[in-house]
């Protein structure tokens, strides 16, 4: 009896383990085919799209996450592009930087008796150290036993050469074109490439005059102001442009009456390309090395003149800005004692 009982319990249980089973299998089926939303399948309101929605149909924590994702990829985006824009900017700023300046080699003859001299060099000094290298200061003097410009040019802090000679001269004209020379000489001899200007110690210039003669492929020219300081008179003298094309020279004064010249030319109104020194078959000249005793200034102011279609004048807006101002301080006279405009004679001009 206890056998046969023990039999029964077990078919219920098997019976009922297989009913359960069936009652989940059958839930688990249909539970398949009911919505996921929260909304009900009978429900006959459209959904709210993200682009639509309202005030008054407020987000879902999911939805806002993904709107704030977009906004942050969005102004991520921006700062790459704004990043990217400063980056290409920089680059093509490196890419000029990258572009070689032509050389300049200013030529500057002094005189020991010129009273004003270590005074100008300073001062022409101060202005050249602002122009962007490469430069190269030439400067030429008569040797002697003071070391004055010597000790000058050192402190300068600007690329130089110094130059002296033992030759003595009663004439300045041909002793300043004597020390023209010999800096032509030393360019000619160590081949130095570069655009050749010569600057007297008198000159005032405008920096961007620096920039525009590094464009000379050739020869260049350019006005300049001779300012007579003790005499109040201000001369223009220089080239007459069309553009940037030389078509004649002039002397005005400022009462706009033109004079000719027989030499248009003033001896810091042009530059050259330092080639035309060394290019025999280019230039015409009979030979490349040239002795001391020949006059490569003068051969330079007659290519100036002759070679027109290889001359541009500076700027090329007509040669219409004055960038150099030659000032001339008549002999026996001072700085100090120069009347100024506005003063009284005797008047320092200070207030």
């Amino acid at each position: 009896m206890g056998t046969a009982e023990r039999s029964k319990k077990k078919v219920l249980l098997y019976k009922k383990a297989i009913v359960h089973f069936l009652l989940c299998f059958v839930m688990g089926f249909f539970t398949g085919f009911a919505p996921t939303g929260k909304s009900s399948i009978f429900s006959t309101s459209p959904p709210v799209l993200l682009s639509n929605r309202s005030a008054f149909s407020p987000a879902q924590p999911g939805e806002l996450l993904l709107e704030e994702r977009t906004e942050e990829s969005g102004k991520f985006n921006r700062k790459l592009d704004e990043s990217e824009g400063e980056n290409s900017s920089k680059e093509e700023e490196k890419e000029e930087d990258l572009i070689p300046r032509r050389l300049i080699i200013l030529v500057t003859p002094t005189r020991m008796n010129d009273r004003l001299r270590e005074v100008n060099l300073r001062r022409l000094s101060n202005t050249l150290r602002l122009v962007p290298p490469p430069f190269l200061w030439v400067v030429v003097e008569q040797k002697s036993d003071s070391s004055e410009v010597s000790e000058i040019l050192r402190k300068t802090g600007i690329m130089y050469r110094h130059l002296v000679f033992r030759e003595n001269f009663t004439d300045p004209e041909v002793e300043m074109d004597h020390q023209r020379n010999l800096a032509l000489n030393h360019i000619e001899h160590h081949r130095l490439s570069g655009i050749v200007h010569f600057a007297g110690l008198s000159n005032v210039y405008d920096l961007q005059f620096f920039d525009e003669i590094r464009a000379i492929e050739v020869f260049g020219t350019w006005p300049m102001a001779i300012v007579s300081a003790n005499g109040k008179k201000v001369i223009i003298e220089g080239p007459v442009c069309d553009s940037s094309e030389v078509v004649g020279w002039h002397l005005r004064k400022m009462n706009n009456l033109t004079e000719t010249k027989s030499s248009p030319v003033h001896i810091s109104s042009f530059a050259f390309n330092s080639s035309v020194l060394w290019d025999p078959e280019r230039w015409g000249r009979l030979s490349s090395v040239q002795g001391t005793t020949q006059n490569t200034i003068k051969f330079v102011k007659k290519e100036v003149l002759e070679e027109e279609t290889k001359l541009i004048g500076i700027p090329p807006e007509g040669c219409s800005k004055i960038m150099l101002w030659n000032v001339q301080i008549a002999p026996g006279t001072t700085p100090n004692s120069t009347t100024l405009p506005g003063t009284r004679p005797g008047s320092t001009g200070q207030r």
